[in-house]
């Protein structure tokens, strides 16, 4: 009986031991979830800091016609006719809005420069928005819905808008003051309350930089502060209380939307900055204690000379962290905790799982830092904004090569390989490994040779020629199928075009002449790209550079205008694209094919384009270069004469007295290879583009519809119209364009090799002077 006792009691003992067992395995396993919930929600909720600096391609969200553009967020489209669109840009990753647990709003704030421009003065309409949107994927409509909520939307998420309004059009459907305010909207775009940006002294629409402030502080109000200084003002313009209770989300995606309402605007960020606290745990305060002081967010320092700066005032109100609220209770508030009552065992277990997850997760961090390093250390990176800009367009290439594919490619950019040169870089002739494909890559001319301002002007070319051919798509471009940014190096690579450049195809004494039928072929799809350039790109693109050597032939000599090193964007309607950097006075190109007035001026326009595509239609179908030494080596009238001939004026000798088909190039005569009804329209074509005026030349869409046969050709007077520069120069300009001795007179020696070089051209007018001939002022040629 007593040993029955025993037993019982030592399976009773046993039993006890197990659930104790149980109970601290359970209660560690229990910690170590807690532990790891705890690590991810706190890597979720972290404090959120962004500025333009710290921004990367990936960390942007563009929607509907938000779009990057030289170093600033185009939130709707660049177009000079009016029409109605909407685009958003957020900040890809979510932003918390209240405490977890607590529930109390989250404070932060943010600054921004934009600006708002009118193509058309008389077109205005719509306006943009700093938001706070639970998703990440919708776009209001167009017109004065700012892009923020739908004219028929009742959905939740719609509801659940928050934004702060830059109107720059009164509608009277929703409220609005005037057509210059800003408005707090919630939930509606129906403005909850407004302030009249009048009676701050600024202008949204006036084109100049606007910067603001909006600060959402821990009692929930939004205060906004806008101006023209880069100083934050002492006094907000608007002041609103918003409860988030209305906001059903504890996260939000922030960044801007706007809209065009049948009008001309441009919506451009300039800079942005933002930071919010984090969402640590707090105590709640009891109704006894003191409301905590508001913690200082420190933004990011932004360049003084873009970015609103804040003053420390304004600082020391915005909403912060954690770090002045009271510190935890006393140890003796371990009594009340049911882990501190389990034992020391049970502390043992949570501490030794936390230290297992710690260990863990600071290995993966270092095996992740270890990765991005080692990529990172193979390129350089950007690190401007303008720089981040630029890349954007880099990466809408089909492709990055890596640069020893490259190196194989060209055997090492072997000198044997070179195939050409543009304005400022070398090509060569490669054929990547991988694929057999057969490529054509442009080295930067000075980016491998070391700093210095040469090193530095040849980048900044080299990438406003990527970022404009990245975004270009037409069957007559030459196209970028890769590029290569390694070991400071910038790499373009292009398809191989079979038959090389057209100069070639025109002037190689070996190659066979070129049937008329390409010729034709190649002068259509030319004008076509340049239609498509100036026309129908978003923005237009002025080329400086239209040449015979710029003109790549491929299969069956289908033609692909190349070379945009001196390409230059403009806004349709707007004035004349110059050169950065250069003078009222300077020009680059090739002489021969400049236009007259931007010889003068050095400023470019579609004009100038149209005038050098008159002189490449000239040299195509006469078989001479725009200036030429008769004699020298192409057959033609006067051959022996060895003397310069100014193409244009040859052409347009013949044509005042009936002649002008004689002007064809001599080895298409005879076989019967042209109509001549047909040569003689391509060849008045070329006279009209070729006019001194640039008024009088044809727009490239016409001249398509024109070479097409789908439209009669201009009429070309018989003698050649001149044209009046306000100038103390004119006479040296027109001299210049119209005399081959006054080129003799200022000192050129011009050959047919040199004048068919692929080597740019700096021409800077001097001083005045006066007097005719060349003797008026000094030319310096480079």
């Amino acid at each position: 009986m007593q040993q029955q006792k025993q037993q019982k009691q030592k399976q009773r003992q046993q039993k006890q031991l197990l659930a104790n067992n149980n109970k601290k395995k359970n209660i560690s396993l229990f910690c170590f979830f807690l532990v790891v919930q705890s690590f991810v929600s706190g890597k979720s909720a972290r404090a959120t800091k962004f500025d333009f600096a710290t921004l990367t391609l990936g960390s942007l969200k563009l929607l509907g016609d938000a779009h990057l553009r030289n170093g600033s967020i185009r939130l709707t489209r660049d177009l000079p006719v009016p029409t109605s669109g909407a685009g958003r840009a957020l900040f890809a990753d979510p932003v918390p809005l209240r405490h977890p647990s607590s529930g109390q709003p989250l404070p932060f704030s943010t600054s921004f420069a934009f600006s708002v421009t009118l193509l058309n003065p008389s077109s205005a309409g719509g306006g943009l928005a700093f938001l706070l949107s639970p998703d990440d994927h919708s776009l209001g409509d167009s017109g004065p819905f700012l892009g923020l909520l739908n004219s028929s939307s009742s959905s939740a998420s719609s509801a659940s808008i928050v934004a702060v309004e830059f109107d720059t059009l009164m509608d009277v459907e929703f409220d609005d003051i005037n057509g210059n305010h800003v408005g707090v909207d919630v939930g509606s775009v129906v403005s909850a309350a407004a302030s009249d940006l009048d009676l701050a002294g600024v202008d949204l629409k006036s084109g100049e930089l606007v910067n603001a402030w909006v600060d959402f502080t821990e009692l929930g109000a939004l205060r906004v502060f806008v101006s023209y200084a880069a100083q934050r003002p002492a006094d907000p313009v608007l002041e609103f209380p918003v409860d988030l209770a209305q906001f059903p989300y504890d996260a939000a995606f922030v960044g801007f939307s706007a809209s065009t309402q049948g009008s001309t605007e441009i919506h451009s960020i300039e800079w942005w900055s933002f930071a919010s606290s984090s969402p640590d745990p707090v105590p709640v305060p009891s109704p006894a204690s003191s409301t905590p002081p508001p913690n200082p967010i420190v933004a990011p320092s932004p360049p003084h000379s873009i970015a609103p700066a804040t003053s420390s005032a304004a600082a020391a109100e915005s909403p912060g962290d954690a770090s002045h609220y009271p510190p935890p209770s006393s140890p003796s508030a371990c009594q009340s905790n049911g882990l501190c009552r389990q034992g020391p065992a049970a502390v043992a277990g949570v501490a030794t799982a936390g230290a297992f997850v710690l260990a863990a997760f600071a290995g993966l961090g270092f095996w992740v830092f270890a990765r991005r390093s080692a990529r990172s250390s193979s390129y350089s990176s950007p690190r401007t904004w303008g720089e981040i800009a630029a890349a954007s367009e880099i990466v809408k290439a089909p492709r990055e090569f890596a640069y020893r594919e490259l190196c194989v490619a060209t055997r090492d950019f072997d000198p044997s390989r070179i195939i050409g040169h543009g304005a400022f870089g070398t090509v060569y002739k490669g054929i990547i490994m991988e694929t057999g494909a057969m490529v054509a890559v442009k080295r930067c001319i000075r980016s491998h040779r070391g700093g210095g301002a040469g090193a530095a002007e040849a980048r900044a070319e080299f990438l406003s020629e990527l970022s404009i051919i990245a975004g270009l798509r037409h069957r007559n471009l030459v196209r970028l199928i890769g590029w290569c940014h390694e070991k400071g190096e910038i790499l373009l690579v292009y398809d191989y075009m079979l038959h090389g450049s057209l100069d070639k195809a025109l002037f190689d004494p070996g190659a066979p002449p070129l049937p008329w039928r390409h010729r034709r072929e190649i002068l259509v799809g030319v004008a076509s790209a340049l239609a498509y350039l100036h026309w129908e790109c978003e923005r237009q693109v002025i080329h400086r550079d239209v040449k015979s050597s710029n003109v790549m032939l491929g299969e069956g000599y289908h033609a692909r205008l190349g070379d945009f090193g001196l390409a230059r964007q403009a806004e349709h309607g707007g004035g004349p694209a110059s050169s950065p950097g250069a003078g009222a006075a300077a020009a680059a190109g090739t002489m021969g094919y400049l236009a007259p007035e931007y010889l003068l001026t050095g400023r470019a326009t579609a004009e100038a384009d149209v005038f050098s595509f008159g002189a490449l239609v000239l040299e195509v179908a006469c078989g001479r270069r725009p200036i030429d030494g008769v004699g020298a080596g192409v057959p033609g009238p006067g051959a022996g004469a060895r003397r310069l001939s100014n193409l244009v004026e040859w052409v347009w000798g013949l044509h005042g007295e009936g002649r002008i088909l004689e002007a064809v190039d001599v080895r298409m005569e005879g076989g019967g290879e042209y109509e001549e009804g047909e040569m003689r329209r391509v060849l008045l074509v070329g006279l009209a583009c070729s006019s001194p005026d640039p008024a009088m030349r044809p727009g490239m869409r016409s001249v398509v519809q024109m070479l097409s046969g789908e439209s009669e050709p201009p009429f070309v007077p018989e003698t050649k119209p001149s044209t009046s520069f306000i100038s103390a120069n004119h006479h040296l300009l027109l001299s210049l364009q119209d005399s081959v001795s006054d080129y003799n007179a200022i000192g050129l020696n011009l050959s047919g090799s040199s004048a068919s070089s692929s080597s740019s051209l700096t021409s800077t007018l001097r001083g005045g002077g006066g007097g005719g001939g060349g003797g008026g002022g000094g030319w310096t040629l480079s």
